[in-house]
């Protein structure tokens, strides 16, 4: 199951930049340029993480965000802003925030920020994913476990794990897993993307991940 971000900003070119590439990195993203649509979307469905600009038409940032925390909205919420002050900062994790990332931006330092964030919100969470009678992963320490004895794993087999397990019968392309799994600043390799697979297919069972020839992987759930 792809995460779901919400995100208000109402300059429109930036909005498509932002969702263009996330949607590109595996995310689902919902637009909205003004407080009140994110009002309204909110109350209609739940979201992974919010990325709030502040200077948005009918209320500030700042405000939206205290406003939706005392009504017991906990989504994690990144601000992306223009405003650089250190108390335009601290007004901004007085109201709420997670994190606060100062305009321009790289994307990928974006990219960087959600995933702290939606990791940490993963590993929140202390129940166990079923793969099969005998498998199960934990996803607050991130191992996989077969009758309840830890397999080790490496941290890129832990990440494809992952990135399989919340998308089922989903073909991921090669892309998608280079981007899931190295780092901006590593180099993707498909050897040892293959070597991962192996190694996954050895515990979940051979017939457990598909290769679509020239797209990717799919890892089949029943």
């Amino acid at each position: 199951m792809q995460s779901k971000i919400l995100l208000l900003e109402d300059d429109v070119t930036l909005s498509d930049t932002i969702k263009q590439f996330l949607m590109h990195i595996n995310y689902e993203v919902m637009q909205v340029f003004d407080a009140l649509e994110a009002q309204d979307l909110l109350y209609e469905q739940n979201f992974d993480l919010m990325l709030l600009d502040i200077k948005v038409p009918y209320q500030n940032g700042f405000d939206f965000l205290k406003e939706i925390r005392e009504n017991g909205n906990d989504t994690p919420a990144i601000f992306i802003t223009s405003l650089h002050s250190v108390e335009d900062v601290t007004r901004g994790f007085d109201a709420g925030c997670d994190d606060y990332i100062r305009k321009p931006f790289a994307l990928k330092e974006l990219k960087v920020r959600i995933e702290s964030l939606l990791k940490r919100q993963f590993g929140s969470h202390s129940e166990m994913t079923k793969i099969s009678e005998t498998l199960q992963f934990d996803p607050s320490n991130l191992i996989l476990l077969k009758d309840n004895i830890e397999i080790k794993l490496k941290n890129k087999e832990v990440k494809l794990l992952k990135l399989f397990l919340t998308n089922p019968n989903r073909i991921l392309n090669k892309s998608e897993i280079f981007e899931a799994l190295w780092d901006y600043d590593e180099e993707a390799n498909n050897g040892s993307l293959r070597t991962y697979i192996k190694i996954l297919r050895s515990h979940l069972g051979k017939e457990s991940i598909e290769t679509i020839k020239n797209m990717g992987y799919r890892y089949v759930s029943e």
